[in-house]
């Protein structure tokens, strides 16, 4: 390894968390280069939303190093978390837009709120913002409420993009899209996030959606990253967990709790 290489954009080393006593990581290894786009896929309950917390610091890890750009993040608080939170940008499952703001304000919100733009510069600034997800400029006046499930993503990944951050994650991107309007949001993840030279991390158990956005796919797997590969490697790994989670069998390694009724 060269010692005057770059430090991968974000590092996570032998991270671990657990609740009440139940594990859910179990030392997680994990690194996405500058510029490159992981996604990490695994069935419910694996530890990848956990995993997405801790690294945005919403929670705590009970061991292990999560670095950006070679700087340890698991201590920061205060004004430091702030500057750190500021490199992220964030598309939530299911878009979670403020209900009571406008579209226009849903997009520039961290913009207002770091003072980067006034209420009115940012009123004008919002068309511009939506027309990078393919949004009319009119939509920056309509309610959250008024945009169908495919619109409200849009205006999400809008948001998630407006501050033109350096890292970003996307939280199950395609979830309650039909398949049609899921493809459409993979290809705007895909331009927004190289149109930005953006680092990006992404979890997800839709593998139209992994193929589609990846650079290189993971797979997480009772708490630890068991395989790691190019995303068009993911349907030949060799390894019978991820063939089996890609092929979506019900026979294989990975056991699902099944509780049988009979009636």
């Amino acid at each position: 390894m060269n010692p005057d290489a770059a430090p991968p954009k974000l590092a996570l080393s032998g991270v671990t968390k657990g609740f009440d006593g139940k594990q859910v990581l179990r030392g997680l290894d994990l690194s996405v280069g500058r510029g490159e786009s992981v996604v990490v896929i695994g069935g419910s309950g694996t530890g990848k939303s956990v995993m997405l917390k801790c690294i945005l610091g919403l929670l705590q890890p009970d061991g292990g190093s999560i670095r950006v750009d070679g700087r340890e993040t698991t201590r920061l608080s205060g004004s430091d978390r702030t500057v750190l939170l500021r490199q992220f940008g964030m598309l939530f499952q299911g878009a979670a837009l403020f209900d009571s703001l406008p579209v226009w304000e849903n997009v520039t919100f961290a913009l207002i709120q770091r003072g980067v733009l006034t209420r009115k510069q940012a009123r004008a600034a919002a068309p511009e913002k939506l027309a990078a997800v393919g949004l009319r400029p009119e939509v920056a006046e309509l309610m959250p409420v008024e945009l169908s499930g495919g619109m409200q993503k849009r205006v999400a990944l809008a948001r998630a993009i407006a501050a033109e951050p350096e890292i970003i994650f996307f939280d199950e991107p395609t979830t309650g899209l039909d398949p049609i309007m899921g493809d459409v949001i993979n290809e705007l993840i895909v331009s927004c996030v190289k149109k930005l030279g953006a680092t990006a991390l992404s979890i997800t158990h839709d593998m139209a959606s992994a193929r589609k956005i990846a650079d290189r796919i993971a797979m997480i797997h009772e708490g630890r990253i068991i395989w790691s590969g190019p995303a068009d490697t993911v349907g030949d790994s060799g390894n019978p967990f991820v063939d089996q989670f890609v092929n979506g069998r019900a026979e294989g390694p990975i056991r699902m709790p099944v509780t049988k009724r009979f009636g």
